[in-house]
């Protein structure tokens, strides 16, 4: 593959990718919480996590991650709680109701997943479970 093709695949995976996101965030529309606040608790799902750690993993400066953290808190779907390796550091971690809340979002997003998949030949649908690979290493490079 030629640099010019590794361009425009590019280019491709990028429209595609944000369509299918759009997509998807279309499951929570009408919900009390944002998409972003959806994706924050998704990162506290494996236990609790630095307010400074969740901010530089979505990208955003720490005055708008607590924004975020404040109003998830207020709606009770997360809890402050001490760092056990540092009493002076503040984590936060997913409430049950967090946790629950998240797990619904994930169940919604999953059975429009399936809707659309079933339109899809099975020749399609192999393609996608057979790029899934390669896909995963690129969201975690």
């Amino acid at each position: 593959m030629t640099t010019d093709d590794t361009r425009g695949l590019a280019e491709s995976l990028s429209r595609e990718l944000r369509h299918l996101v759009l997509l998807l965030r279309r499951t929570t529309a009408g919900q009390p919480i944002t998409t972003q606040q959806y994706s924050v608790l998704g990162s506290l799902e494996g236990g609790g996590r630095r307010m400074t750690e969740l901010a530089e993993e979505h990208a955003v400066q720490l005055p708008t991650m607590t924004v975020q953290i404040n109003r998830l808190e207020e709606a009770g779907l997360v809890a402050r709680a001490a760092d056990p390796a540092d009493a002076r550091v503040r984590t936060v971690e997913l409430t049950d109701e967090g946790r629950t809340r998240l797990y619904a979002v994930r169940q919604s997003r999953i059975a429009y997943l399936t809707r659309q998949l079933s339109t899809l030949t099975l020749e399609e649908r192999a393609a996608i479970d057979v790029a899934l690979p390669a896909l995963a290493k690129l969201g975690r490079s």
